[in-house]
């Protein structure tokens, strides 16, 4: 059996390359997500080398191999379906399952894994909007193409689809704010010199900083009234 160390460093591994889109995650990486040395992380590396878990190079980074990636994929369907069933079940918010799925998922069995999957209805995305793999690892979902909400010009209808920063006073703050998954809003203004985006949800008006607005990915729904007007004058040929 795994230990508990392992099973989080090939996750955190997992989740790094999902993030950055490259095969390779680099040490310090590691070591910030993880809240360990670098020293720690370079030890721990080589052991998943030696085990045949990952193909560790030094000063170029980490990269999972098959039998690796699939066991990280394993830890994460476990993770994000157990913060979904703890969200939708006893109705905890969003901010609390985090931590409540990181110890969780250690002790519980693929078995119940897979009988919360198909009690919940196999649900494609957790609380965050973060993609639930599969059973054979596959990542539900037709992944529709989304953007940071800072990168939105004006004018712009999104649906926020994800949240990558997940420290929960930083959710808690989304919620007081009403900006949750699946929430729809329009971008009333961006200015980027400012760090500041205005949004305008059911009336209501909402300023958010570049910053935290770089950690929402949104996808777009409709034509706001800027793109509308604009689509409008070359409609006609």
């Amino acid at each position: 059996m795994l230990s508990l160390t392992v099973e989080n460093y090939l996750k955190a591994i997992l989740q790094l390359e999902l993030r950055d889109g490259t095969p390779s995650v680099a040490t310090g990486q590691l070591a910030t997500r993880l809240g360990v040395s670098p020293g720690s992380v370079t030890s721990m590396l080589k052991t998943l080398s030696d085990s045949g878990l990952a193909d560790y190079r030094p000063y170029e980074g980490v990269t999972l191999n098959e039998s690796g990636r699939l066991l990280a994929l394993r830890m994460l369907r476990r993770h994000r379906l157990i913060e979904q069933f703890l969200v939708e079940t006893l109705n905890l918010s969003w901010d609390q399952v985090h931590e409540e799925a990181e110890n969780m998922e250690h002790a519980v069995s693929d078995v119940l894994i897979d009988r919360i999957d198909e009690y919940l209805g196999h649900p494609e995305v957790d609380p965050h909007g973060d993609p639930i793999p599969a059973a054979d690892g596959r990542l539900r979902g037709s992944k529709p193409s989304s953007s940071p909400l800072s990168s939105c010009d004006t004018g712009r209808r999104v649906r926020v689809s994800r949240v990558m920063n997940q420290h929960p006073d930083f959710l808690r703050y989304l919620s007081e704010e009403g900006l949750e998954v699946g929430t729809v809003a329009t971008v009333t203004s961006n200015s980027r010199e400012a760090g500041i985006i205005e949004l305008t949800m059911d009336e209501r008006r909402i300023s958010i900083g570049s910053q935290a607005a770089t950690d929402l990915l949104v996808v777009p729904v409709e034509a706001g009234p800027v793109e509308a007007a604009r689509a409008g004058t070359g409609a006609q040929s």
